[in-house]
């Protein structure tokens, strides 16, 4: 039973990446997901966070910035360096009955495919956003979900992932984020009134 469930699970996972990497594709997202999943596309937001905690918050905006990083290095660590070389999944991109039919748009990567350390980081670092900034601001909570999911979702994309990988990844990722969130809300409080609506 256990391995008719595995086999049902490993048939979805193939079909749904088959779905968005060959069949859901566009010119625009062609263009548009290669930059989506490219962490240094997204530096600027990373700057941004940085000046706008510190000039806001001060201290706690230092201490924030801190957990942010903390959060990060939880995920990244626990997905890449314990997670992966335990299952010891192969990328779709690098999967050899894969190579006539994948939708290759990014240079091929190296290492291992489960769980997604793109998924666990963002995941991670969105739910905690959302936990520390979105108490009283609902919209924080919409737009860090939202920009983990699309992150994750053009990991699939591009062809160097499958949905279970970006899916486990997701998950430990909103673990982390929870777990450090909390932490934060406990120990540190953050003005809501310095938070924009």
């Amino acid at each position: 039973m256990l391995e008719w469930i595995r086999q049902q699970l490993l048939w979805l996972d193939y079909e749904l990446w088959f779905q968005i990497n060959t069949v859901w594709r566009n010119a625009l997202l062609d263009f548009v997901m290669p930059f989506v999943r490219n962490q240094y596309f997204w530096g600027p937001l990373y700057l941004f966070l940085l000046l706008f905690m510190t000039v806001n918050f001060r201290k706690t905006g230092w201490i924030w910035c801190l957990f942010f990083l903390i959060t990060f290095a939880f995920s990244d660590y626990t997905s890449a360096s314990i997670l992966k070389p335990i299952f010891e999944r192969t990328r779709p991109c690098n999967n050899p009955y894969l190579q006539d039919v994948i939708h290759l748009i990014v240079p091929r990567s190296s290492g291992l495919s489960f769980p997604s350390s793109h998924a666990a980081n963002h995941f991670s670092l969105g739910i905690f956003m959302a936990i520390t900034l979105g108490r009283t601001r609902r919209w924080v909570w919409i737009a860090a979900l939202a920009w983990a999911a699309l992150i994750s979702y053009a990991q699939v994309y591009v062809g160097v992932h499958f949905p279970m990988d970006v899916f486990a990844g997701g998950l430990l990722g909103i673990a982390f984020g929870i777990l450090t969130g909390t932490v934060f809300n406990r120990r540190f409080r953050l003005e809501s009134g310095d938070i924009p609506r």
